[in-house]
């Protein structure tokens, strides 16, 4: 019997592999049509997903995929809105916490927690020379992201399962992607970029997606 999640999960892979190469090749209209299509089919794999934890969580995620829609499409537009897109993604981002708040304690182990911060940090003072008008929004979002990450950790330490650990590496693999972005927008150009911040983001919210 045909697995209907794994089918797809192959036309993401190849709507996500269609997608870098339609931005390396700078084919505008192609990226127009696959770059929502990846997130849209990534959505269906977690609608379809039987919740093994909370119905909330799976609620929380589909949410926050759907943010991240509408950010893609915000950042995506022939005329570009950051500020909206940074905005969208930030809803994301706060749904993903309440996803991965729910069901685990309030206690953050220290090591995991210090890491995250400290690169946290780091990545604010490297950015925060060329932000502009952007310094506030941004330094909110590195935080924000941080978060993220550090109670994507805690809950695979507390409840522990493939779940989780497929919840945290993809809260990791966000903030390499996110991070990636705004060196690339912000301070230094990335020679191929894309193919770093769109395939490590594509895998975070398929990791995401699996999680529920």
């Amino acid at each position: 019997m045909i697995n209907l999640t794994s089918v797809l999960s192959v036309l993401a892979l190849g709507s996500a592999v269609t997608t870098i190469v339609a931005e390396l090749r700078d084919f505008r209209r192609l990226v127009y049509a696959v770059k929502p299509l990846t997130v849209i089919l990534i959505l269906i794999i977690a609608g379809r997903a039987v919740p093994v934890f909370s119905p909330p969580y799976k609620a929380m995620v589909l949410a926050g995929l759907g943010c991240s829609l509408l950010g893609d499409i915000f950042l995506m537009l022939p005329k570009k809105r950051f500020l909206e897109g940074l905005i969208a993604f930030l809803a994301a981002q706060l749904l993903y916490i309440a996803a991965f708040r729910s069901g685990a304690a309030l206690s953050l182990s220290l090591l995991p927690t210090i890491s995250f911060v400290v690169f946290g940090l780091i990545m604010i003072r490297l950015l925060l020379p060329y932000l502009g008008a952007m310094k506030i929004p941004v330094t909110i979002y590195v935080f924000v992201i941080v978060t993220m990450a550090v109670l994507a950790a805690e809950r695979f330490i507390q409840i522990g399962g493939t779940k989780t650990l497929s919840a945290f590496v993809g809260a990791v693999l966000f903030v390499v992607s996110d991070s990636a972005l705004a060196v690339d927008r912000f301070a230094k150009k990335i020679k191929g970029a894309q193919a770093l911040i769109l395939g490590t983001y594509f895998t975070a919210q398929w990791l995401i997606a699996m999680s529920v």
